[in-house]
């Protein structure tokens, strides 16, 4: 896992720091990161990304190459960049667990420690959990339409970045993807791989019947791509190389363009007729749950979905309309009161019965027949779980999330005790 350095602040942090230290602000502060709102359409959200913004406090430090480059930059005296030196983060941390559903206003971490501290920390708080939380969310929604179809994430190339990928990657599995087709995500994080052949595969062979049987050849059981020329041609084609070959040798077709419910139709009836009713047809390109729920509204007989450009970096929703604020700070409750970006003051605990979600002060007691959300995860910089949960044990924490996603969250916020 490649941890952000210290440097992953933004100046304004850096500032502010400064000037804490310099009037001895240091007393303990509350900074709550939480989405305001939800995208149009959406109902809920799958937390995700608390691994790697745990990673990052239990590992923040000021290297010397960090510090000479601050040195560089006219806001900072010497003072505090000494300070920094010896700068970890030593506060508390509580959020609700990876997989779990929340909603707005609901704190996706809650970050207790001195002022300084819990304010260097805001740009990775928000940049960690909050594009996990999004792709989470997406990817769930998309497994949802698929009522119970396979779903895979082909999205890698379209991420914005390397990390981003694998990060999707990580949170579309924990929202109920069954696989990726980045190796890398596979090799850090156990999720299964899939993939077989793209186009060039296909143009590079002498025709497309010659690269259908070499590739089955070679992969019993593989996936064939039958849309590079013609759809009905390369079904045709596949359904040859699956005679030729024998059972099994050819496990599924992969259609990446054009009309998915009528070329699946088509294929769906040659296979059946061929008496490959056995192999399963896939689809990809520009495939979000709109797509898929219109596909499966319309019955089609397709068995697995691909989804790549539209999960990891997807339209509807290309942010979370996410904040880092401080809600307390040395025990006095404070909130924003911005025409449009209000805040709530008080440190929080959010308690869920089986079909409603409360939030309240942190120090009271939940009502009868609940369960606090929120979670220690870190005391003192330091991580409690002497075993973090796998990533199976999170992805089934969403399953059972997803299962019971009509909470009723609006009116816990609408009677919360003193917005200011």
């Amino acid at each position: 896992m490649n941890t952000p350095s210290a440097l992953f602040v933004d100046l304004y942090e850096l500032t502010m720091a400064q000037v804490y230290y310099d009037r001895g602000m240091t007393a303990q502060a509350v900074f709550e990161l939480t989405v305001r709102q939800l995208p149009d359409g959406w109902d809920y959200l799958i937390a995700a990304g608390l691994d790697r913004a745990l990673d990052f406090l239990e590992h923040l430090r000021f290297a010397d190459d960090d510090l000479a480059f601050l040195s560089t930059l006219p806001q900072f005296d010497q003072a505090f960049i000494d300070q920094l030196r010896n700068l970890r983060f030593t506060g508390d941390v509580w959020a609700p667990p990876e997989g779990t559903l929340v909603y707005p206003h609901e704190p996706l971490i809650q970050v207790v420690a001195p002022l300084p501290e819990a304010q260097l920390v805001e740009t990775a708080m928000i940049n960690q959990l909050a594009y996990a939380t999004l792709v989470a969310s997406k990817a769930a929604r998309a497994v949802d339409a698929a009522a119970g179809k396979t779903v895979v994430e082909f999205g890698g190339r379209r991420a914005h970045g390397s990390e981003a990928a694998v990060e999707a990657a990580r949170a579309a599995y924990i929202a109920g993807f069954e696989a990726t087709s980045s190796v890398e995500a596979g090799r850090r994080y156990g999720i299964p791989t899939t993939g077989t052949m793209a186009h060039s595969f296909i143009l590079a062979e002498a025709d497309e019947a010659a690269a259908f049987d070499a590739f089955a050849s070679r992969y019993p059981g593989t996936t064939l791509l039958v849309d590079t020329y013609d759809t009905a041609a390369g079904v045709t084609n596949a359904i040859r190389t699956a005679k030729q070959r024998g059972h099994g040798s050819v496990g599924a077709i992969r259609i990446d363009s054009g009309d998915f419910l009528n070329e699946s139709w088509q294929a769906r009836i040659k296979l059946d007729t061929a008496g490959l009713s056995d192999i399963r047809i896939v689809v990809s390109g520009g495939l979000d749950e709109y797509r898929i729920a219109e596909l499966e509204n319309a019955n089609a007989p397709i068995d697995v979905y691909a989804c790549g450009t539209f999960i990891v970096a997807p339209t509807d929703a290309p942010t979370l309309d996410s904040a880092y604020k401080m809600v307390e700070y040395d025990a006095r409750p404070v909130a924003k009161r911005s025409i449009g970006k209000p805040s709530i003051g008080h440190r929080k605990q959010v308690w869920r019965s089986a079909d409603t979600d409360y939030i309240g002060l942190s120090r009271d007691t939940g009502p009868a027949n609940t369960v606090p959300v929120l979670e220690a995860v870190m005391r003192s910089g330091r991580r409690l779980a002497q075993e973090e949960p796998s990533l199976d044990e999170i992805r089934t924490r969403a399953a059972a999330g997803r299962s019971r996603r009509d909470i009723q969250w609006l009116d816990s916020i609408q009677n919360f005790p003193d917005r200011t």
